[in-house]
């Protein structure tokens, strides 16, 4: 088995190049104009069409058609066939054309076979140019490109429940990034720190004078200090929750079944931001040290968090549930004893008399991979599932899942790096079945990369688990 992880892996790492000059990629709309068309993007994989000797069900034809891969891949109508072979199980890897992806970015998957009729997950890699909004003083500013930023940007989408919101996060997620952080443009290459407050527009809400409601100066002892890596981490944060919001808008019109979790990479001025929303995992291996960039969110992990939720808000758990977790589930000839728990503020475990509320199910329930929350979901995090139910009812699970992403922030400038060092993105379908050090030692050398030579990244997609596991 070792030998099937490591040449899979191995289709993870391309070969050294330079950066691609930076692209400078459409505005989202603006958030008060009519429900725009989608927006425009570089053609993804063509879908599969059906032989032109037999007539394929409707149905089967609606299916392939909705069915793409990531662009980069340059899939012909052949190769997404084959991408979507569950007998075969390609590994699929962008093509050897002598166009590189940006830091030489090395990416491999393969369909996990019989999880899905089709690969659920997405992945995205893109140059980002951002154009400032407007200058701190409020003045207006002369477009130019010598005043913007450029961000590079990695992400990768597992999709369940179907592909479309895995498919819509891989388009929009660094869109809304971009967004985040136009008002960000100037005070990000000023290094003195960043204003209190932006100007506002003159005629504009909230620009008319309020001094008057401004309280005693007596009662703040200094303004808190904030740092830029922190607007970085704010804009980001946001465009998660803005990504989450507009699938909820979109999800009937252009059926955003289904949800997704979300692994993203940004490098900005020298700095990696790593935000993660759902069970993947990032690691930097650094002259053979292991970093780990993120953790994974799951019931176990965020137990306390859900239970709060519970215990603040009862009419979430519809009746159906309780907060409490019990080591297993209670019993009606128990009530009365005492057993075992612990609720949203413990870590450890206590004894309580079981009253008839502790026999409802638990929020939390399992254990490993095995943990479920509200006996539905395997995670806590991610974007979409707005229409996920509860099994058997009709008791919605979206306000535990939560669309913020713990963004981690590793500052390059800080480390000597060497060619064999390596960002990996990964999502349970490859950590379920490998090891840190064996993806390290699996993954060889690319060659320089990057400014610095800084970690160049090489994503895995979630369905190679199946590749792994032979």
């Amino acid at each position: 088995m070792l030998n099937r992880v490591r040449s899979a892996v191995a289709h993870l790492v391309s070969s050294g190049g330079a950066p691609p000059p930076r692209p400078k990629s459409p505005d989202l709309p603006n958030s008060t104009s009519a429900p725009p068309a989608a927006p425009p993007q570089a053609p993804r994989s063509p879908p599969a069409r059906a032989g032109s000797g037999s007539a394929a069900p409707a149905r089967t034809v609606e299916a392939r058609a909705s069915f793409c891969r990531p662009t980069f891949l340059q899939l012909s109508p052949g190769g997404l066939r084959r991408a979507d072979d569950h007998a075969g199980r390609a590994v699929q890897s962008p093509p050897d054309t002598g166009r590189r992806l940006p830091w030489s970015t090395g990416y491999a998957e393969v369909i996990n076979s019989g999880k899905s009729r089709h690969n659920e997950d997405q992945a995205c890699c893109e140059v980002v140019y951002v154009e400032g909004r407007r200058s701190v003083s409020g003045a207006p500013r002369e477009p130019s490109r010598g005043q913007g930023l450029c961000f590079y940007y990695w992400g990768l989408f597992d999709g369940h429940a179907g592909g479309r919101a895995a498919e819509m996060a891989s388009r929009l997620l660094h869109r809304h990034i971009r967004e985040q952080l136009k008002d960000l443009v100037e005070i990000l290459q000023d290094p003195s720190p960043p204003p209190l407050c932006l100007p506002s527009t003159p005629g504009a809400p909230g620009s008319s004078d309020s001094s008057h409601l401004v309280g005693p100066q007596s009662c703040w002892s200094s303004q808190k200090e904030v740092t830029h890596e922190s607007l970085v981490v704010g804009a980001i944060e946001n465009a998660f929750q803005f990504m989450d919001e507009q699938m909820a808008r979109e999800r009937r019109g252009h059926q955003v079944e289904g949800g997704c979790c979300a692994l993203v990479v940004v490098y900005l001025l020298g700095k990696v931001y790593v935000a993660n929303a759902g069970d993947s995992r990032a690691i930097i291996v650094r002259n053979g040290e292991i970093i780990p960039m993120s953790r994974e969110f799951t019931p176990e992990a965020e137990r306390q968090r859900l239970q709060m939720l519970g215990f603040l808000k009862p009419e979430l758990l519809g009746g159906e549930f309780t907060h409490l977790e019990f080591p297993r589930r209670v019993q009606p000839k128990e009530l009365g004893q005492r057993m075992l728990y612990r609720d949203q503020n413990m870590t450890g475990w206590a004894y309580k008399k079981i009253e008839l509320e502790d026999l409802r199910f638990p929020l939390v329930c399992g254990e490993g991979k095995k943990a479920r929350m509200m006996a539905t979901i395997g995670v806590t995090r991610g974007l979409g599932d707005h229409n996920l139910r509860v099994c058997s009812s009709t008791l919605p699970i979206k306000p535990f899942l939560s669309s913020f992403p713990e963004v981690r922030v590793y500052d390059l400038t800080q480390y000597e790096h060497c060619p064999d060092d390596v960002l990996v993105l990964g999502t349970d379908g490859l950590w379920d079945v490998t090891s840190d050090c064996e993806v390290h030692s699996s993954g060889p050398s690319s060659g320089p990369r990057g400014p610095g030579h800084p970690p160049g990244p090489w994503l895995a997609s979630p369905q190679q688990q199946a590749g792994f596991r032979g």
